[in-house]
């Protein structure tokens, strides 16, 4: 069986949770094996064992730290040549993104961003994704090169499934271009204790109709006791009413949770590109005829502020 490259985004050695779900999606179509890049990379293995790598390439090296996306591009050309690899997978992040679009551009080969599903097929592994702001779905492959295709976080679920997880190192030659842009200084995101936006299984957005700052407590509330992520509408960021790190939509992030919970959002098409492929969508709203309504699973029509408090009491009154 073809084997196939997953690039393994960790901190320190903590494997991040796209990766699992890109390891259950690369066993439909191959062997998966790990490219682990950085600080701690021979941490990762047991964990990438244990959830389907049969092996685990490792490259500590002070430039993944220390320079911005060039290195890592390097590394993972270095382990497509030692590998000839059926597909790469790589975590549809910003940098991810990045990452594999400069990894096709220099192997000669079609990239698919933002997949949605993978499958195997006749000529090569086929991808699905959702399109022209969730619109459409389509299923796509590449017909050039070797397929380097971006999946979406919460686009497959994690799947133990216990391999070798032989590890390998990994030679790599720099390019001249890996020190072209320095990293000169990181200031960390103040932790909320919630879990990351695009990664969350349950994200809760305030819109507009939150009527402020200070109300989204409301929406802080009610996804503290789903263990949920907080997200904004475009309106309500650009109103200063939360962070711009938090907007869920075109030109914020894209989310594709378990559960997402609007409220107070309308649901104009830019908000929509950004959530559409949720599993289950609830919306609360007061205004019956909020396009939201289109596309939800349970649509509760009322103000939020009595709905969503009341919904967190209930919460909280079954969890205890």
């Amino acid at each position: 069986m073809a084997e196939v490259l997953v690039y393994v985004d960790h901190v320190d050695g903590a494997v991040r949770k796209p990766t699992l779900e890109l390891l259950t999606l690369a066993r439909r179509i191959g062997e998966p094996v790990a490219v682990a890049l950085g600080g701690g990379a021979a941490d990762t293995a047991a964990t990438l064992a244990e959830h389907g790598a049969v092996k685990v390439l490792t490259h500590e090296a002070a430039e993944y730290a220390e320079y911005l996306v060039v290195p890592k591009v390097d590394a993972l050309q270095a382990a497509v040549e030692a590998v000839s690899p059926a597909a790469v997978l790589v975590p549809s992040s910003a940098e991810g993104k990045e990452i594999a679009a400069r990894l096709a551009l220099r192997i000669g080969s079609g990239i698919i961003t933002d997949a949605v599903d993978l499958e195997a097929g006749d000529e090569g592994p086929v991808a699905t994704q959702s399109v022209f702001a969730a619109s459409y779905t389509t299923k796509s492959r590449v017909s050039k090169g070797t397929p380097v295709i971006t999946v979406k976080p919460n686009s497959a679920a994690v799947e133990p499934a216990p391999a070798a997880g032989a590890v390998e190192a990994l030679s790599v030659t720099f390019s001249d271009k890996a020190t072209g842009t320095r990293v000169t200084g990181r200031t960390p995101r103040e932790s909320t204790g919630r879990p990351e936006l695009t990664e969350a299984a349950i994200v809760v957005s305030g819109g507009r109709g939150v009527n402020g700052a200070e109300n989204f407590a409301i929406i802080e509330a009610l996804a503290d006791q789903l263990g949920a992520a907080v997200g904004a509408s475009r309106a309500a960021v650009d109103a200063g009413w939360y962070p711009h790190t938090n907007q869920v939509g075109q030109t914020g992030k894209s989310v594709s949770p378990q559960l997402y919970i609007a409220a107070g959002i309308s649901g104009a098409i830019q908000h929509r590109a950004g959530m559409q492929t949720s599993k289950t969508i609830v919306a609360v709203n007061k205004d019956a005829e909020a396009p939201i309504f289109e596309l939800v699973d349970y649509g509760i029509v009322g103000d939020l502020f009595d709905v969503v408090p009341q919904l967190t009491e209930e919460i909280k009154t079954r969890k205890g």
